[in-house]
């Protein structure tokens, strides 16, 4: 059931991941002040403490558009596992657009200041620089103790043990990626 209650009574939830930033926040802020109905058709859900469960960004723009009162609904009868479980399922972005349909049924300005990021007209890069000097010293330096990754494939039977192994190592401190080289560097010399 929703109810309006005092901005000042909801709490930020300070375990929430999910962030606004910069522009894209702006455009929140802006779309609340011009369409505020959003908010009584999508409300902030809360606990029973009044900590936001879904909607932080919300409420931070709300906050931000000097909203007084704003639309809740209670989740009052979710556990704590629900309660994380909802505020990450409520931030994934399930499914994608149809970019046929938006382009040709919306106006890619109104898309963006809604908040989608749209497509953008490709910009010429000078990539002459590059060609003019002689930048691999700056790059095997600004690389220099970068770990990188491969993947390597399992069975199904033997994923489980496998990730258990790695997860085993790794809290041991114990460079895994070494240990698998000299492994295989072993082993191609017995052949």
């Amino acid at each position: 059931m929703i109810e309006k209650v005092k901005l000042s009574e909801v709490k930020s939830n300070p375990n929430n991941p999910r962030l606004i930033k910069d522009e894209k926040f702006s455009k929140l802020v802006k779309s609340i002040k011009e369409f505020p109905k959003m908010l009584e058709i999508r409300p902030i859900v809360v606990n029973d403490e009044m900590v936001v469960l879904g909607g932080n960004m919300r409420l931070k723009a709300c906050k931000e558009a000097g909203l007084k009162e704003i639309p809740i609904i209670k989740a009052s009868d979710l556990t704590e596992e629900q309660q994380r479980e909802f505020i990450i399922k409520d931030n994934v972005g399930f499914g994608e657009w149809d970019w046929d349909i938006l382009v040709n049924d919306w106006q890619s300005q109104e898309l963006k200041e809604w908040g989608l990021d749209v497509w953008q007209p490709e910009t010429e890069v000078d990539y002459s620089i590059l060609d003019e000097e002689d930048v691999s010293e700056q790059l095997e330096e600004m690389t220099s103790g970068v770990k990188k990754a491969i993947q390597i494939e399992f069975e199904p039977d033997h994923y489980d043990e496998a990730y258990q192994l790695v997860k085993f190592w790794r809290d041991q401190d114990a460079y895994v990626g070494k240990m698998i080289l000299d492994f295989l560097k072993a082993e191609k010399n017995k052949l």
